[in-house]
């Protein structure tokens, strides 16, 4: 795999990887916030040891997952976990339509840059996969792949439900998947704001 930027990283395809008991667990568990601070893989309907043991795949230097979401209606976005000693981070990769390149849109260090997409960018994006291309196609993955881009000045009423369903869908557990769309909002809704000039990177076109 090939991706410009990235010619030396040992790129592999993370797809597979999704449906991996602790995938969804390690990948979003540190965008939650309960109020106090412990979210747990269960919220994921995973244990901590499989939790653990999807990590050692995910985080190995030797191979850095790469997890594609085509769209067929504007841009796509390409997540990469960067695992270079020293210089870790997910990159989130902006894909536009009728292009091969990919542009950088933000990574996450332990939390986002402030560059991001608005609710119904996400929607549009999971809702719209490409069948014939290679990536992620199921619309819940997808959405849930690339949630930690939400960036929203007015996130929509049913926003938590869309996501509960999501979560859901990817094996959290029906008991907890309203808390833990809550915790993931409360979270991504808490970082700092654009000020009122502030315009998606979707929002120029491609």
């Amino acid at each position: 795999m090939l991706i410009k930027g990235y010619d030396d990283g040992p790129l592999v395809a993370g797809e597979p990887l999704m449906t991996r008991p602790g995938f969804w667990s390690n990948h979003l568990m540190g965008m939650c916030d309960d109020g106090a601070g412990h979210p747990v893989p269960e919220w994921f309907g995973d244990d901590g040891a499989d939790a653990d043991a999807l990590s050692e795949v995910l985080f190995d230097p030797g191979h850095w997952p790469v997890f594609r979401v085509p769209a067929a209606e504007g841009p796509g976005v390409v997540v990469v976990y960067r695992n270079q000693p020293g210089d870790y981070g997910i990159d989130y990769l902006l894909t536009p339509p009728g292009r091969s390149s990919t542009e950088q849109l933000t990574d996450w260090e332990g939390d986002l840059a402030e560059n991001g997409l608005t609710w119904h960018e996400l929607v549009r994006i999971a809702d719209t996969p490409v069948h014939e291309a290679e990536g992620a196609a199921d619309p819940a993955a997808r959405l849930l792949l690339v949630l930690p881009l939400l960036n929203d000045l007015d996130l929509p009423a049913a926003a938590p439900a869309r996501l509960g369903a999501a979560l859901a869908a990817a094996g959290s557990p029906q008991d907890t998947v309203t808390h833990t769309a809550e915790s993931l909002l409360a979270h991504l809704m808490g970082r700092s704001r654009h000020d009122a000039d502030w315009a998606s990177p979707l929002s120029g076109g491609y």
